[in-house]
């Protein structure tokens, strides 16, 4: 391993030692989102410490075992003969571990996030679709121990969504979920077509991070309308009879955010303001990142709701995801909430994009 990146490894042990202390700090323990903030990343450095500690150790076992092979010793040879090659292939996936757990972390990853689905071309179909994609979802959630709270829905007219928005709640939920931004198309005979001909509908899915409310925009109370209506739809009898409903609009963007699954109003306008939020950070983040005149292309480059990144094949059971072009015909699977098949080789790709990038201005 190059001297550089053991030179950063033992600045973040030492990072490790001081966040240690620092957490033990009256006045720090005393500020709540300090000391959560400080205790997230003692939790990323621990990780790395520990397999920075087992590299070490690991790379002083072959030391010895290479000794050990240079011995004159037969018994020794023998044993190390029987070690080494393992504890070499041990030290190999270290280095890489230890690579990536370099890479740089950014701190929206670890923020709850706000999920938006919404039906594009194909009418009923696609209301259809984006209600079953709605339903992965939240049987993902569930495999990961996360919580999901629907915002605001719109039903098709047979069925599924035209929009479904939901909060997800969970450790690393947007760093997981970002991924799944972008156009997703479906190709399948639909239940109304006697033909039997295969027909292709789409929805589109935006992942938003939740935003801290000391790192959100600031908005001006007078850029603001905010109207109330009655709630329409599930929710039970009671949030029919008051106009608990909430419409806040966003004049300066035209940005429209509704809530009307929450119990009172206030509640409702709480949700939607969160939501509001994110989407206005977003708005920024996508205007910096236009900005730069050398944006390299990247799985997360555009997020665009209209890249396509994935088409659902029903007839032939297949999934593709277009970022990385990977095809698999496990779509059942996929559709009962196993997206780890699909967000396990986008997220090694991108990290494997990241190390390039690290590598050519010679972080690496």
């Amino acid at each position: 391993m190059q001297d550089t990146i053991l030179r950063k490894l033992d600045a973040l042990v030492e990072r490790h030692q001081e966040v240690e202390q620092l957490l033990s700090q009256p006045e720090v323990i005393s500020d709540q989102e300090k000391f959560r903030e400080l205790n997230r990343e003692y939790s990323r450095l621990q990780v790395l410490v520990d397999s920075y500690r087992d590299y070490k150790t690991s790379l002083d076992d072959l030391e010895e075992m290479q000794m050990m092979l240079d011995g004159d010793d037969e018994d020794m040879k023998v044993m190390a003969q029987e070690e080494f090659e393992p504890t070499k292939e041990k030290v190999s996936k270290l280095e890489h571990d230890l690579q990536l757990l370099l890479l740089p972390h950014d701190d929206k990853d670890d923020c709850n996030c706000f999920l938006e689905i919404r039906a594009g071309t194909g009418g009923d179909e696609a209301a259809l679709f984006a209600g079953e994609l709605y339903r992965a979802y939240t049987k993902y959630v569930e495999t990961k121990g996360w919580s999901l709270e629907v915002v605001s829905e719109s039903e098709g007219e047979v069925g599924g969504y035209k929009e479904v928005i939901a909060k997800l709640s969970g450790e690393g939920a947007y760093g997981f979920m970002k991924f799944e931004s972008g156009g997703h198309r479906v190709q399948r005979v639909p239940a109304t077509e006697s033909q039997g001909r295969v027909h292709t509908s789409a929805c589109t899915v935006m992942v938003l991070p939740e935003i801290p409310a000391s790192k959100a925009p600031e908005v001006n109370p007078a850029d603001l309308r905010i109207d109330t209506f009655r709630a329409s739809g599930a929710g039970g009898q009671h949030i029919n009879k008051t106009d608990s409903a909430i419409r806040i609009t966003h004049i300066p963007t035209g940005i429209v955010v509704e809530c009307q699954d929450q119990r009172s109003q206030h509640r409702n306008r709480e949700r939607a303001m969160e939501v509001l939020l994110s989407r206005l950070a977003q708005l920024e983040e996508d205007k910096r990142l236009a900005e730069q005149t050398e944006q390299r292309q990247s799985i997360l480059s555009s997020g665009d709701r209209s890249d396509r990144i994935r088409t659902y094949n029903f007839p032939q059971s297949r999934v593709t995801d277009h970022r990385i072009n990977l095809t698999l015909y496990r779509l059942a699977e996929v559709m009962e909430g196993d997206l780890d098949l699909l967000l396990h080789p986008v997220i090694e790709e991108y990290q494997a994009e990241q190390l390039a990038e690290m590598a050519r201005q010679g972080g690496l």
